[in-house]
């Protein structure tokens, strides 16, 4: 059965944390798919802000150019990309990791993402998409939970045992499919297999009929920074095909961006 998440605690305003920062984050981690564009009182409800506070946020971003407004709604500008794309620039690894994806896609032709492990979530830094497989519409920023994705249950590998554990037993774990792993101590087992064997494989666990394969990309100190994987159809290219005709190339993938690092 899931789990309800942790309350998680607000540090204390102070010299080490301030709180105006934070809030204005919870104002523009507010937006989303579902909910581009947001009244005042929406943002303020959504973020658990006073109506004022979100008010002063929300006109700060605007002059700022992150946010726009119509006079009632207010929406996010392309300029909020800046803010991610400060991490991906300063991490020049991925553009040149872009052309050993494409080679990898050429190859096994289906799609190859990356992506890095943020808390309970991963998140995408690079893909190079072939067929849509997905109802989930996926690009570069997006998130997914991390313990029922190849490549998250491949991140967490990297972690402490006792880390692992607290992080999949603070994450509601919601049964996606009827193939989804929700327990807790099945799920830790999962991790404990895809570390010996250096590669993780999802058989439509997230979604009904994805199929997902990682790898790790690892620094010179032998530490997974980040996954990399191939997703495919599972009427097209089943588990047991993609293991055995597509790993050795992902591998060989991911050992290559590893020396990039």
């Amino acid at each position: 059965m899931a789990t309800h998440p942790k309350q998680a605690v607000a540090p204390a305003p102070g010299d080490s944390y301030v709180q105006s920062f934070a809030r204005g984050l919870q104002v523009i981690r507010s937006f989303s798919a579902s909910a581009p564009r947001q009244t005042l009182s929406e943002v303020a409800a959504a973020t658990g802000l006073t109506r004022a506070g979100a008010r002063r946020i929300l006109l700060t971003l605007q002059t700022l150019g992150y946010v726009a407004s119509d006079g009632k709604l207010f929406a996010l500008t392309p300029r909020i990309l800046d803010l991610g794309f400060a991490y991906l620039s300063s991490m020049p690894i991925w553009n040149r990791a872009e052309p050993v994806m494409e080679a990898l896609v050429r190859q096994v032709h289906e799609s190859c993402s990356a992506a890095v492990l943020d808390a309970a979530d991963i998140v995408y830094v690079m893909r190079v998409p072939t067929h849509k497989i997905m109802r989930i519409s996926l690009g570069v920023g997006s998130r997914l939970p991390a313990w029922c994705t190849s490549m998250g249950r491949l991140l967490l590998a990297d972690l402490a045992d006792e880390e692992i554990r607290a992080r999949i037993e603070a994450t509601a774990r919601e049964a996606f499919t009827k193939s989804t792993v929700t327990d807790a101590d099945a799920l830790f087992a999962k991790v404990m297999q895809a570390r010996r064997q250096g590669w993780c494989l999802i058989n439509q666990e997230l979604e009904e009929g994805l199929v997902s394969i990682a790898a790790p990309i690892v620094d010179r100190a032998g530490r997974t920074v980040a996954a990399l994987n191939i997703s495919g159809q599972a009427n097209r290219t089943g588990a047991k095909m993609m293991q055995d005709t597509m790993l050795p190339a992902l591998l060989a993938s991911a050992r290559e961006i590893s020396g990039l690092l």
